[in-house]
């Protein structure tokens, strides 16, 4: 008879349960005509992402979800992903550049995308492992990654039907610009901080040209700094 420990040793028996369940494709999704179908897809985290407190209750709402659905019969899938993240990935790769004393402009566009690539193969998922150490019963199987090929192109076809049918257009929008990374930003990634500063007379705006930078010596009034 095999000794049981003293206490409960989670490491060990959680791997050896969740490996069994994998192999036995627990969590596979299949279509079955008499059953009614249930999904749920995962909202995907960044690849650049380590679990948060955010993602574990998130995850395990979802994991609920869908553990309940099979136990109702249904057919039941769960889809799990990344997302590129291109803006966190390359200020990451861009991070790693620098302490080799390296810029992107150094590489070149080919060579820097290349990085960007052997980047997100050798730690893109580390996020996806630590959703399978919690248990999640996701379709591995069906794993999918924003920038797979045919992810994309039915991204570019959905944009260009929604275009067409007038529901996105371009318009002009004040943006949150970033001078790092030459990109703009969502709200969501800028940190708001209101400052004292000078709107400039529509005459001066007026002869700068779109797309130009000027500094103005102009101070608040009040202000004698310079």
């Amino acid at each position: 008879m095999p000794e049981i420990t003293k206490s409960y040793e989670p490491h060990e028996v959680e791997q050896r349960w969740y490996a069994a369940w994998q192999a036995a494709e627990a969590f596979a999704g299949r279509a079955v005509p008499d059953r009614q179908p249930y999904s749920i897809v995962i909202p995907p985290p960044n690849v650049t992402g380590m679990l948060t407190m955010g993602h574990v209750l998130n995850n395990t709402i979802q994991d609920i979800l869908i553990r309940r659905a099979r136990l109702e019969g249904r057919a039941a899938l769960w889809v799990p992903g990344t997302d590129h993240a291109g803006i966190a990935t390359q200020t990451v790769v861009e991070r790693e550049l620098r302490k080799h004393k390296l810029h992107r402009r150094d590489l070149g566009r080919e060579r820097f995308l290349a990085k960007v690539w052997e980047w997100r193969q050798e730690k893109g998922d580390i996020i996806l492992e630590q959703l399978r150490r919690l248990g999640a019963s996701c379709d591995w199987s069906r794993t999918a990654f924003t920038m797979d090929p045919e992810y994309s192109r039915r991204v570019l076809h959905v944009f260009v039907e929604l275009f067409e049918r007038g529901y996105i257009y371009r318009g002009k929008r004040m943006v949150n610009w970033c001078p790092a990374s030459l990109t703009a930003l969502s709200d969501e990634e800028v940190i708001m901080k209101p400052v004292k500063g000078a709107a400039l007379p529509r005459a001066v705006r007026n002869r700068w040209p779109p797309g130009t930078i000027h500094r103005s010596r102009h101070h608040p009034a009040g202000n004698d700094s310079r």
